[in-house]
């Protein structure tokens, strides 16, 4: 496109992206999503032309493919995927490599095709591997354009291309390799491999010469896979050949695929030392000698696997010498001593290997042989290896001679890197009885000596002496001829040679023993016959009379020019054994297919020559003619497909028999004119698939005879009778032959272009037109109705056998003839095939097995019927059906089968052009049958309500495609899809929204079943679409209101609301649809007279369902289960407020899931009894939605609910809430006791009652924090945003770590350092802010407890659970500051949180609903302080009255700390603070409240009395001095105290002796009438405790002016004493204080102090335990507990920073 600018004002314009002048013009490349928007209203388009690209068409295809791997290339570098990365960039290297080429417009035209080739190959590899869609092209590697394509070569381009992928995918996995480091492909089109050694150093002191034989082992199978590399090592560690050192390397060649995957390959190397027989010999010992010495393994299959990173690295192999033979054994072959290396795990397969022997005294060694995988032209390599059993130190000689006994001289290799030699000697065992030899040779023989050759063994002893050695003479010869009798050559395998014994010179002269056999299997052979003994001949002893001895050796032949099958040799010398022709021609269908193509050219001419010598044998043509079509076919097998060049080049270059042309058209004639024989129907099938090289032998023959002129009257009959025959084959009306006549019209094109070389042409068309020429419509006339004949009785649902394969080739070849622009008309033989076949196409599609090989083809031939129907065929097709109900049974028909396709699609999902010209297809032939739905079954009488139901239930099918869900598309396919085919989606949406509207009265059978369907064509993300289809929910909504008789749309409502939460959780809906839907339906509902009030609310019903639904959805992705658990339980109360227990007991069973899955196993069992509240006990059947999860098979609701209850009970035992256990357990055992009398049950159940009773009193139970946490500022989702929760925290977890756990949750949130509600400013913020603190519990104690002497245990349970009501408290100042008493300005702001629901709960969080604030005074503070201190000392001492065995030490810390005059400081600040004349006359309101805080003091006494009292019966030795120092103080306080405040006398019950019991138990506090309150942070200074039980961590809070609270503000620390957690008492008589609400506030000074309190306690302690040690002059011996606890704390305290005064630093 080109655009020219032109100015209309003179004006500049500011935001213009492209800097242009007036008149320059602008070239269009590439427009965003298809759009050129020009915004500037200054510019002026003058004019608009198409601009064609220069550039090739490849090249845009490779622009737009780089682009696309480009943005996947980036996802996997940001995904870490470092092997795929690398392999997509090594890809997309090549192509942009390759892409600078083709533009750079100089390559030649063949090295441009060349490349072409090269280059749609990769885009094609890379777009499978990395799942885009797959690219069809023409032969010549252009983008096929479906449009100008048939559906029938669109679907074979498709299976084409996808096959070569996946073959060339196959053989990259087999490679098992991707990309090495330096970014070269090492993948190729070559099959061979090879590996490359380079030679290093050995290092090791033998003392000897040594050969080093290298070779690769499969240790799996145990054999060696290649030749021998030899390195000859001198004895000075040096090569032998000093010129090769540093210049040592080997190249391991021929490695096939098939090597490349074996699971394991091994690099070994086998040391033979030459030299002396041991090596401690002297110099007249014998040498020269060739013995094993050691092994050496490494693990290399890394290496050719291609998975080792650096292939340059040096790698090791460790050699270790051999073990002596009488410690290893005496006849161990090498392989098992390979493969117990390798099953011991001393190779550790990254490349070095361990030794296996050391050699000794006795020496013992084996080896294996390895077969040999080079290739010489014309020339024969053999292996072989040797076994043979004598008591001697055998050494065996080999040598090859010819038929005269003379020796070929270095015909024998014993390793790559050296020369040949003539005699090769093996490695000689010490004494060993029954060596073995595993040495593999190569011998090397010209390809015209073979013939004449054998080779020789000799056999001879060995003596470590010299002089002894050199008489030795060869005590045993065998040999083994290289060529048998018959041609051929020595077979692969094992052979047992007879072992001759003898003189030494007949051993020596070939012409006595050449006459006698030379193996076991020729001797028996020999003498079976006969029945002779040949044991006279010469003078030699057989193996045979001897069972002691035997030799054996194994061989394999490399030749390509000997063969060793005899069959294949007797029909290359057919002239010497003509009276076998016809066997060896009908053996040659048996000979591997690798022997033929070696002697293709010798066994065409051989063919060729009987076909002409023996032409009065008709026999003979018929075999000849079979074998050429068997070699044709073997050729165009895909492993031989490569030979396809040498067969072209014969026919052309070297095919010779001038009249082959009759013989081979005769013996084709018979076949195709006998085609109703079955037993040639085979062999005309397997003529007709090679038909196309058949012709080329019989017109290269013709030519060859006549030339390439036209005469010949015989070979023109030929062809004539031949094409007639092909003629009247397709005349006739068999069943059977449906496959012959397909694989005709498919194979005989072929010969056109060869036949018009030497035929008129004009005739040729004739005759063409005859057999088939459907291209022609004079002939598809006559033709047509006979295939169409043959294809109806084949797919006809009586046939038995149908033959899917050749009825669909024959199908596919017409109609993609009929498909073509250049045949004619064709619309009537399309009416035709619509007719006979469309119908019995679709049967066998819906009938055909989805795996089906076939099933592609027919579904394309449908689809290419479907496509090549023009309007009228559609309504010519409806007219043909004689009744109503076959139009009925049609359209059923193809609406399911529709839906099944494209449900169940039958092409892969990357076959995107396939399968959207298949959608493009169906929705014209479903919008062409609606018209059909609204003409014949629309009316009253005629209305079809399951075929109407199918047709919307497809259509919606068709619209929710994946294939056809562009937004789940990258932008590039997006685009071409739009461009191509546009928004199908769009097109039969609408349809169906017109559909809708068409049914009228007919509306209300299709609710509420159409509801799902119709929301899933709204779910769907095109704008266009929704609002076009989201009015369909109203007029559902105002057609069930209309005709229900209750005036309401409740089946639509809960309809909508089941598959609305099934669609969203399945990933469709977004905050768009929310918005759209909601305001579509008020609209309506608005505007209309019933529905305004009713539908409003449902329309807010749906829009608030919807949006806990898409946060449900969101967060189920997220990695916090907290969220998660959040969501769930907004949705499930959603559902529960709307009474569909349905989807709320399965949401129920999601949260339980998520609980179990952190080990929640409270909450899981409270989330349960939800589902176990909507049961009854009763034998009311279970309907199904109340079973719902868990494969609980029960009956009644009874049966259910005591499974649910078992099942809560155990999660209430885990998660140790035993309370709740045994309340449940006690309602289950009424139902066993009173109910089903189930006594075995209940006695079960009684038992884990009991245990859980004891674990209440035993088990140790550690109290939960919780914590307030508030989520402030828009960035939180909407259950969370600017909202206060109430967390129950883990067991031990700190504030620290919940405060880590809080923000990893939200690592972008802010974490607030002030524990006052923010501003607006920090609410309405689009970050997000955090704020966490302490808050503590207030008991709620059930009323069966109150007065009444209660255990510590249980009380504890209360403290922190069943409770719903939160504390947090604040100290802050009031006036002015008194220098002298602190205390008497300190107020306390007291705030009280209430939760929605109690903990623990179904969550671990509930959100607060109330928040109260109060502000306690001074004095009534000091009131609570005096409470809590009493009822700590009341507490305790009822401890020790009920169980004696109690410790000691913590009564006599809390005595101490409050008698001790160093702190008695707490009633003086009391006297100076409220006890004084200025208080009174200020505050005289206060009168009752002091006089309370007076007798609280005097209370106190008492209660210390009997402390003291108790103290001193359990005193010890070692607390004597304290207990006199405690009694002394004691009684100054108590005069003091009574003198001031009077006498209280404690009542016998808490004073008079109990039974002693174990457990604490509790007593009601002696003053139930006064005031007892919660405070975080106020108690009183003297309380201390050093109980047991873990200490509270609530944070202290600063004072207004920053300093640290006073003693009386002090915390305790203790859960065994946690007596401030007692509930608030709301009795109006006892009530002394008025609280006073306000809003909430926050001083600047009010933040958080990190610092926990504990530190400051401790302190206080140690000061306490001071002060005792220096009043008495001595160290006091505290229980180890105790003394753990201040140590371990006293530690703490110097860890954490604290001051210690210099006095505690003992």
């Amino acid at each position: 496109m080109v655009i020219t600018l032109a100015a209309e004002n003179n004006v500049s314009y500011p935001y213009v992206e492209l800097s242009l002048q007036v008149g320059d013009t602008v070239h269009i490349l590439e427009m965003y999503e298809g759009r050129l928007q020009i915004t500037s209203k200054y510019f002026a388009v003058e004019q608009h032309e198409t601009v064609i690209p220069g550039e090739l068409p490849l090249g845009q295809e490779l622009t737009s493919t780089l682009r696309e791997w480009a943005v996947i290339w980036h996802k996997l570098y940001v995904d870490n995927k470092t092997t795929q990365f690398r392999h997509v960039q090594q890809m997309t290297y090549s192509l942009i490599e390759w892409r600078s080429q083709i533009l750079s417009g100089t390559l030649p035209k063949d090295e441009l095709a060349e490349l072409k080739k090269k280059v749609t190959a990769k885009i094609d590899y890379g777009n499978r591997i990395l799942g885009l869609d797959l690219v069809v092209r023409d032969d010549n590697g252009n983008i096929l354009d479906p449009d100008e394509t048939s559906t029938i070569s669109l679907f074979k381009a498709h299976e084409t291309a996808s096959k070569r992928i996946d073959e060339r995918i196959q053989e990259e996995k087999s490679l098992q390799q991707n990309l090495d480091l330096r970014g070269q492909p090492i993948f190729n089109t070559t099959h061979t491999y090879s590996l490359y050694v380079n030679f290093k150093n050995f290092v090791c002191n033998i003392g000897e010469d040594a050969e080093l034989l290298m070779s690769l082992y499969d240790p799996d199978l145990s054999k060696f896979i290649s030749e021998n590399y030899l390195v000859r090592w001198g004895s000075n560690g040096m090569p032998k050949e000093i010129e090769k050192l540093n210049n040592l390397q080997a190249v391991f060649t021929d490695l096939s695929s098939s090597d490349l995957i074996r699971p394991k390959i091994s690099l070994v190397c086998q040391i033979v030392r030459v030299g002396h027989m041991e090596l401690k010999d002297g110099k007249k010992h014998t040498c020269g000698l060739r013995r094993p010495f050691g092994v050496a393994v490494m693990d290399i299959t890394d290496i050719i696997h291609g998975k080792v990173d650096d292939e340059e690295k040096q790698r090791q192999l460790i050699m270790s010498p051999l073990i002596t033979s009488h410690v290893i054994g005496e006849n161990e072959p090498l392989t098992s001593v390979f493969n117990k290396v390798i099953a011991a795990k001393e190779v550790n397969h990254k490349g070095q290997g361990t030794a296996v022997r050391r050699e000794a005294d006795g020496k013992t060694w084996c080896g294996e042989r390895f077969p040999l995988l080079t290739k010489e032209s014309k020339r024969t390599n053999l292996f072989d290896k040797g076994k043979k059993k004598t008591p001697k130190n055998v050494e065996v000689t080999m040598s090859v001679h010819d038929e005269d006994g003379n020796l070929q001289e270095k015909a024998i290799h014993p390793g790559a890197g050296y020369e040949g030699v003539s005699e090769y000697k093996s490695v000689v065992y010490y004494q060993v009885k029954q060596p073995c030899w595993y040495e593999t040779v190569k011998v090397s023989i010209a390809i015209e000596e073979v013939s004449r050759c054998h080779l020789r063994f000799t056999f001879r002893h060995r003596s470590s002496q010299e002089s002894r050695d050199k008489s030795e003479r060869a005590f045993g010869m065998g040999f083994v001829k290289l060529m048998n009798a018959d041609g051929t050559t020595l077979q692969d395998g094992k052979h047992n040679l007879i072992v001759y014994k003898g003189d030494n010179k007949k051993m020596e002269d070939a012409k006595c023993y050449l006459t006698l056999p030379c193996t076991k299997m020729e001797m028996e052979e020999k003498e079976a016959p006969s029945g002779k003994n040949l044991h006279h001949l010469a003078n030699f002893t057989p193996t045979k009379d001897s069972t002691k001895d035997s030799f054996q050796i194994a061989t394999l032949i490399c030749s390509t020019k000997l063969t060793q099958n005899v069959d294949l040799l007797g029909l290359l010398n057919w002239r010497s054994n003509s009276q076998n022709i016809a066997h060896n021609l009908r053996k040659l269908m048996e000979v591997e297919g690798g022997e033929i193509v070696k002697f293709l050219q010798d066994t065409l001419d051989a063919l060729f020559n009987i076909m002409m010598e023996m032409s009065e044998n008709e026999t003979y043509d018929f075999l000849v003619f079979d074998a050429l079509v068997f070699i044709i076919s073997l050729i165009g097998d895909i492993k031989f497909q490569h030979f396809n060049p040498v067969l072209e080049t014969y026919i052309y270059k070297h095919f010779s028999a001038t009249l082959a042309y009759v013989k081979l058209t005769k013996v084709l004639n018979c076949y195709v004119g006998n085609a109703d024989d079955s037993s040639k129907t085979e062999l005309l099938f397997a003529a007709l698939k090679a038909l196309k090289y058949l012709f080329r032998f019989i017109v290269q023959s013709r030519i060859l005879f006549y030339g390439k002129s036209e005469e010949g009257d015989e070979f023109n009959d030929a062809i004539r009778k031949l094409f007639l025959s092909f003629n009247v084959l397709m005349d006739r009306p068999l069943e059977e032959a449906v496959k012959i006549k397909g694989a005709a019209l498919k194979y005989l094109p072929s010969i056109i272009n060869d036949v018009k070389l030497v035929f008129d042409p004009v005739e040729l068309r004739t005759l063409r037109a005859r057999y088939g020429a459907i291209s022609f419509s004079e002939c598809r006339d006559a033709l047509l109705p006979l295939l169409i004949d043959q294809l109806s009785g084949q797919l006809d649902d009586n046939s038995n056998k149908p033959d899917h394969e050749a009825s669909s080739q024959l199908l596919s070849s017409v109609l993609e003839v009929l498909d073509r622009k250049d045949v004619g008309p064709t619309a009537v033989h399309i009416q035709l095939i619509m007719e006979r076949l469309l119908r019995r196409i679709n049967r066998t599609v819906i009938g055909m097995s989805r795996q089906s090989p076939h099933i592609g083809i027919f579904v394309a031939c449908m689809t290419a019927i479907l496509r090549q129907m023009d309007d009228f065929h559609y309504n010519h097709y409806i007219n043909t059906f004689k009744t109503r109900q076959d139009i009925i049974d049609f359209l059923m028909e193809t609406f399911i089968m529709f839906k099944d396709l494209i449900g169940k699609n039958v092409y892969a999902a990357d076959w995107m052009v396939m399968n959207m010209m298949q959608s493009r297809v169906f929705l014209r032939a479903v919008n062409q049958f609606t018209s059909v739905l609204n003409r014949f079954f629309l009316d009253q009488a005629n209305f079809e309500l399951q075929l109407w139901n199918n047709y919307f239930h497809l259509a919606v099918a068709f619209l929710t495609h994946e294939s056809l869900q562009l937004e789940t598309f990258s932008q590039a396919k997006r685009n071409k899809i739009i461009k191509k085919y546009g928004d199908m989606r769009k097109e039969i949406g609408f349809k169906i929204r017109d559909m809708w509207y068409n049914l009228g009265p007919h509306k209300i059978k299709f609710i509420p079943a159409m509801v799902g369907p119709i929301l899933e064509v709204t779910l769907v993300p095109e704008p266009e679409l929704r609002k076009a289809t989201i009015p369909i929910f109203f007029d559902m909504m105002q057609c069930e209101f209309n005709f229900s008789g209750n005036r309401n749309f409740h089946m639509f409502e809960n309809e909508l609301i089941t598959k609305l939460d099934q669609e969203v959780e399945g990933g469709r809906g977004d905050e768009q649809y929310k918005i759209l839907l909601e305001k579509l339906l008020l609209e309506h509902c608005r505007k209309h007279k019933y529905l305004s009030a009713s539908g409003e609310v449902f329309a807010l019903l749906v829009s608030s369902l919807l949006e806990n639904l898409l946060d449900y959805r969101t967060i189920m992705h997220d990695e916090s289960k907290e969220n998660r658990m959040s969501c769930t339980v907004n949705v499930l109360n959603f559902y529960k407020e709307k009474k569909r227990e349905d989807i709320y007991i399965r949401y129920l069973y999601k949260l339980r899931d998520l609980h179990t899955d952190c080990e929640n196993f409270t909450e899981a069992a409270y989330t349960l009894l939800l589902h176990a509240e909507l049961l009854q006990w009763s034998e009311k059947p279970c309907v199904p939605h109340l079973l719902q999860r868990d494969s609980y098979y029960v009956y009644s609701q009874q049966e259910l609910k005591e499974k649910l209850y078992q099942e809560i009970i155990s999660f209430f035992d885990r998660g140790k809430m035993w309370e709740k256990a045994i309340q449940l357990s006690k309602e289950l055992a009424d139902m066993y006791e009173n109910k089903v009398f189930d006594y075995e049950g209940l006695g079960n159940l009684l038992k884990k009652r009991a245990t859980f009773y004891e674990n209440i009193m035993k088990a140790m139970r550690p109290q939960p924090e919780y914590f307030a946490v508030g989520y402030y500022g828009q960035g939180f989702p909407s259950f969370l945003r600017n909202k206060i929760f109430i967390y129950r925290g883990k067991e031990y977890e700190r504030r620290e770590d919940f405060n880590l756990k809080l923000l990893t949750q939200f690592p972008s949130a802010e974490k607030m350092t002030s524990t006052a509600p923010p501003g607006e400013e920090i609410k309405s913020s689009p970050k997000q802010y955090v704020q966490c603190f302490i808050v503590k519990p207030v008991m709620n104690l059930p009323p069966n407890y109150k007065d009444k002497p209660v255990p510590e245990q249980i009380l504890n349970y209360y403290r922190a659970n069943e409770v719903q009501q939160f504390t947090h408290s604040r100290p802050f100042r009031k006036g002015e500051k008194d220098p002298e008493n602190e205390f008497a300005t300190m107020w306390i702001e007291r705030t009280t949180y209430t939760t929605a629901y109690s903990f623990p709960g179904i969550l671990k969080w509930f959100e607060v609903k109330q928040i109260t604030t109060e502000e306690i005074s001074p004095l009534e503070n000091a009131i609570e302080t005096m409470e809590l201190t009493n009822e700590k000392i009341s507490n305790i001492v009822q401890q020790h009255v009920w169980d004696r065995s109690l410790p000691v030490h913590p009564l006599s810390m809390l005595l101490n700390g409050i008698v001790d005059p160093a702190v008695m400081g707490g009633y003086t600040n009391y006297e100076k603070a409220f006890f004084t004349e200025k208080y009174l006359q200020e505050h005289p309101e206060d009168q009752d409240k002091i006089e309370l805080l007076k007798q609280l003091i005097a209370l106190q006494m008492p209660l210390l009395a009997e402390g003291i009292r108790i103290h001193g019966e359990k005193l010890t030795e070692q607390l004597k001095p304290l207990h006199d120092r405690l009694t002394a103080c004691f009684k100054e306080l108590k005069k003091k105290v009574e003198k001031q405040y009077g006498v209280i006398t404690l009542p016998p019950s808490l004073t008079e002796r109990k039974p002693s019991r174990s457990g604490s138990v509790v007593l009601p506090y002696i003053m139930s009438s006064t005031l007892r309150r919660l405070s975080v942070t106020s108690v009183a200074s003297s309380v201390v405790s050093t109980s047991s039980t873990s200490s509270d961590s609530t944070s202290s809070r600063p004072g207004s002016d920053g300093s640290i609270l006073e003693p009386l503000l002090e915390r305790r620390i203790s859960t065994a004493s946690r007596a401030e957690d007692l509930p608030i008492k709301e009795d109006g008589d006892n009530r002394i204080c008025k609280l006073k609400r306000k809003e909430w506030s926050i001083s600047k000074s009010q933040v958080i102090v990190e610092k926990e309190p504990e530190m400051e306690l401790t302190l206080k302690m140690v000061t306490h335990i001071h002060a005792i040690i220096k009043s008495q002059q001595e160290i006091l011996v505290f229980p180890l507990l105790s003394a753990m606890l201040v140590i371990g704390n006293f530690i703490k305290l110097w860890e954490g920073g604290v001051q210690i005064p210099k006095a505690l630093v003992i």
